[in-house]
């Protein structure tokens, strides 16, 4: 499951897909320009979301 946690006051975030509810997984998107992007994914195609946000910065979680 996809745990992201804020680096500065260690608040933490479990995602699940609201239409099957099966627990989203980390992954990379690469953009056309080459950068990477740290994604969480549906296992069942539903779609993908980028971080969260807490304290004004993108939450990180290990891939």
């Amino acid at each position: 499951m996809a745990t992201y946690e804020c680096d500065q006051c260690g608040m933490a975030v479990n995602a699940t897909c609201a239409k099957c509810d099966t627990p989203l997984v980390d992954d990379v998107l690469v953009l056309d320009d080459g950068n990477k992007v740290q994604i969480s994914k549906c296992q069942n195609g539903h779609g993908k979301i980028k971080s969260p946000m807490c304290c004004g910065n993108d939450m990180s979680c290990p891939v």
